[in-house]
């Protein structure tokens, strides 16, 4: 294939990538962009084979051969991947990317001459620029991308727990809590780390020192260690879209390596887009991109629950149905609990009985709720919830205060109250759903145990609040039979 042909492809297939990604910034048109994505990607792999330089049978063969065996785990994966479980498998797809990138890197320093980067009888001093930023970039990606796995699995599959010694199971569960771990002086050890890094990358250029660029690679996977552990489960939206930017960066930096400018413009807008969607994050929630980095909530949340004795007041399904069926208005708040109770056609039925009987039903999205960003909007989808019924915050906020019944279902610290009415709390000025101005309010919860901030919701023991303890599919379940005998 000529260079101009190649060319041409590869900005079609751009293109494709960009309309896959304005598709996916809104449910209805998600489908489409996701069939743009997957037209796009299979464009630039054909023509990236199609100009391969010299190509043997046995390298097409192999390339075949890696294609059969990472397409066969990704579909095996994708048939069994639970909805719950998709935060941690996009976390662990970022750092099979931050991996690749350090395989890359380290494969062009041992032979730079199949890369075509030696000029002079030694690596082009821009090679050596784009390698190191790009093991740098992916090494950090790695490693910080499976403390995040960790801290959204809690805990290994039970059949390989099973067969873990437990000694190294002891190791390995603080780094896999929601609870931040914050060591002293994490701050100057981290600058320091990264300082070294830099002097490391300056000595590798100019010294082109296998050893060098080791020890900056082993630096840089430590860095990544330490960037994530001290992040609390609260702010895991955030580090998923920031890991997400990282892998873009990462793969930019191999395409560099690679001298394909297809992986150069697909990393550049992964990273871009990663960034962006890390600031909205933030915005969300009323923090810094940089407070996030230094350390999440968690750090101060216990005070608030040790403020007297509350009572919570206990209601059963059958009392919330009675309300719900005298309503005119219900907006209903999914929360991360919905996604581990898989509760979402549970809520797709009551939406229903509700309907039937006359009542409006909205669905109010907090930005930062679950784990990822758009988990909640990913569940009712999946559930075929109208698109129309479901507004984010800032569409649907005031309408709480005209709402005769919120039925808040596995959600916490994005209904607390706290953030707009107790300066010392942690997550003081994140927006949050103002759900206790409904009349009545239903929290479908296993019990009064705090969110992933770390922090008690004052909201549970208000006048018009009424807890349904249990499991959330169960529960509501019991409400639409309530509803509907």
């Amino acid at each position: 294939m000529s260079a101009n042909l190649a060319a041409l492809g590869y900005l079609v297939a751009a293109v494709c990538f960009i309309l896959a990604l304005r598709g996916l910034s809104h449910p209805t048109t998600a489908r489409q962009g996701n069939v743009y994505g997957m037209a796009g990607m299979a464009l630039a792999v054909l023509v990236t084979l199609l100009v391969l330089p010299a190509p043997s049978l046995a390298t097409y063969l192999l390339i075949l051969l890696g294609v059969a065996i990472g397409g066969s785990i990704g579909f095996v994966i994708a048939r069994r991947i639970q909805m719950t479980a998709m935060p941690q498998l996009v976390a662990a797809f970022h750092s099979l990317v931050g991996l690749a990138a350090v395989f890359v890197a380290s494969a062009a320093l041992l032979d730079p001459e199949a890369y075509h980067i030696v000029a002079g009888g030694g690596i082009k001093t821009a090679s050596l620029l784009e390698m190191g930023l790009g093991v740098i970039i992916g090494a950090v990606t790695f490693t910080g991308s499976i403390i995040a796995w960790g801290k959204l699995q809690a805990r290994f599959p039970k059949h390989i727990e099973e067969k873990i010694p437990e000694p190294v199971l002891a190791v390995f569960r603080p780094f896999m809590s929601s609870k931040p771990i914050l060591l002293p002086g994490r701050h100057l050890i981290n600058i320091a780390i990264g300082a070294a890094i830099v002097l490391l990358l300056l000595v590798f250029m100019a010294t082109e020192s296998g050893f060098v660029f080791l020890l900056m690679t082993l630096l840089a996977f430590a860095l990544g260690v330490l960037l994530i552990i001290p992040i609390g489960g609260a702010d895991m939206p955030v580090v998923i879209s920031m890991l997400n930017s990282y892998s873009g960066w990462a793969a930019a930096g191999i395409g560099f390596t690679l001298n394909n400018p297809m992986l150069i413009v697909t990393g550049a807008l992964v990273g871009s887009s990663g960034a962006i969607l890390s600031y909205i994050m933030c915005k969300a929630m009323n923090r810094s991109f940089v407070s996030v980095i230094l350390g999440g909530f968690g750090e101060t949340g216990a005070a608030a629950a040790e403020e007297g004795e509350k009572v919570a007041k206990a209601g059963s399904p059958e009392d919330a149905a009675f309300i719900l069926e005298n309503a005119q208005k219900v907006i209903i708040v999914p929360g991360y609990g919905m996604a581990v109770a898989q509760a979402q056609h549970a809520v797709r039925e009551l939406y229903d009985v509700l309907t039937k009987k006359g009542v409006e039903v909205k669905f109010a999205i907090h930005p930062v709720a679950g784990r990822m960003p758009g988990h909640m909007n990913v569940l009712l989808a999946e559930a075929n919830i109208p698109y129309d019924v479901v507004f984010e915050l800032e569409e649907i906020n005031n309408e709480f205060q005209t709402a005769d019944a919120a039925y808040v279902i596995g959600a916490n610290d994005i209904t607390n109250p706290s953030a707009k009415e107790d300066p010392s709390s942690p997550i003081y000025g994140m927006p949050v759903l103002d759900v206790e101005k409904a009349k009545a309010v239903f929290f479908v919860k296993r019990s009064l145990a705090p969110g992933y901030a770390g922090i008690d919701n004052p909201l549970f023991y208000r006048e018009n609040t009424m807890m349904l303890f249990g499991d959330a599919k169960k529960v509501t379940e019991e409400v639409v039979r309530a509803l509907d005998p």
